[in-house]
């Protein structure tokens, strides 16, 4: 018995139009069919079909289509190129992304992560962008911990900017996702900074020799960094407009960058926009102020604050004034920062200051930042508290049992 099959053959009816790749169907309704090529790494042909833009929107006419072909494929060639596949890290850090970062950051702050670039370049350099893995991410989270002799805190900044690479490798399009994120970043650990009492402030400003102009300046470096809690960069740039002498206050609104004594910049801003701000200075303060502007301007000084010569004081200086006056006077070295810290611990521990003024002085943008550094230099008020407790709470003991219970738990107290 012969069987015989019948095929029915339907033909899909699609219509040219005058724009390349955008067609119509039987309905006439506009789609494109867009060939992008074959994929570098499987050597798959490439295609892109779709009846809607961008916005998930019908076209409503073959131009329509056609823009959104364009659009692909200028997507295509930027985000999809043989050149991205075959990026190595070291390139897209020196093409692309230290180039971002150095405009984003205050110049003082490019320059201490030249070195850590250098790290990553050292480490990832040479390996294709798209071929950094997970498992290549920890590893060298761990050599950072475990081999680099680096501190935990400098290891985990390292580490930080790694992972930043790759999130602006991401948002560039030159990766899909950021596998570093699939590890634990490094936590900073707990940085400690040693500052001042007041009590050992005061030894050494007193084996200062004043009478002398080199001196004097050291000392005076010492007081405003002390009690006013400026950060280094913000005091180098003081000059005598930022001071109010009549209603004592002084004008923290700009920053020091500093190549060498004749060549630097005063930047018109801050470490961050709340570092602009205006402090009360104390009548010691002014006097110490005013004391030494008198000796300035015998010496033919006009402007900076923190200068022997009217050029600015180079920020490398001032842990060696610190280290050199605290050997003599017998207290403890401390860095420059130290004196930042040593600020607070002077508000709190003299005036009780609470967080908000401390915060406001400092520059910080939030009272949860000050508390970030700076809490545990705030006093354990819980002891008062405790004082206060006793006696506090008053009730009458039971004189009978009121619980009917008669299980293994019901034991007669021994009191």
């Amino acid at each position: 018995m012969a069987f015989r099959f019948q095929m029915k053959v339907v033909k899909l009816t699609m219509a040219s139009t005058r724009y390349p790749n955008v067609y119509t169907d039987s309905k006439g309704n506009f789609y494109y069919l867009v060939e992008l090529g074959h994929d570098l790494l499987t050597g798959k042909r490439i295609q892109k079909k779709s009846r809607r833009d961008a916005q998930h929107n019908k076209f409503k006419s073959a131009h329509d289509a056609y823009k959104e072909v364009l659009r692909i494929k200028s997507d295509y060639q930027e985000n999809h190129g043989y050149a991205n596949y075959n990026m190595k890290y070291g390139s897209f850090m020196d093409k692309y992304f230290i180039s971002s970062y150095k405009s984003d950051v205050q110049s003082s702050t490019y320059k201490s992560r030249i070195s850590p670039f250098n790290t990553l370049k050292e480490w990832f350099g040479k390996k294709k962008l798209r071929e950094i893995k997970a498992l290549d991410c920890e590893q060298f989270r761990t050599y950072l911990l475990n081999n680099s002799n680096y501190s935990q805190g400098y290891s985990s900044m390292i580490y930080c900017l790694f992972r930043n690479s790759l999130d602006y490798a991401v948002r560039m399009s030159f990766l899909d996702s950021n596998p570093s994120r699939k590890t634990r970043a490094i936590n900073k650990g707990k940085a400690h900074v040693d500052f001042w009492t007041k009590e050992e402030f005061q030894k050494v400003l007193s084996v200062i020799y004043t009478k002398d102009y080199y001196q004097h300046m050291c000392f005076v470096i010492l007081y405003l960094y002390f009690t006013c809690g400026m950060r280094v960069s913000e005091g180098l740039a003081l000059t005598y407009d930022d001071v109010d002498f009549k209603k004592c206050r002084l004008k923290i609104h700009k920053t020091l960058e500093m190549k060498n004594k004749h060549d630097y910049t005063l930047k018109p801003d801050t470490k961050t926009p709340n570092g602009m701000r205006i402090i009360s200075l104390d009548q010691d303060t002014i006097k110490v102020l005013k004391d030494w502007r008198k000796d300035q301007q015998a010496h033919g000084v006009y402007n900076f604050i923190m200068s022997y010569d009217d050029t600015p004081m180079s920020r490398t200086t001032i842990p060696l004034i610190v280290k050199r006056f605290a050997k003599i006077a017998r207290v403890k070295p401390i860095q420059a920062k130290g004196l930042r810290h040593s600020h607070v611990s002077y508000l709190i521990n003299e005036f009780n200051a609470d967080v908000l003024t401390v915060s406001r002085r400092l520059g910080h943008s939030s009272p949860e930042i000050t508390l970030k550094y700076y809490a545990h230099l705030w006093p354990r008020n819980d002891e008062t508290i405790t004082g206060k407790m006793k006696g506090n709470i008053k009730f009458k003991p039971a004189k009978e049992n009121k619980l009917k219970f008669t299980g293994n738990q019901n034991i007669p107290s021994t009191k």
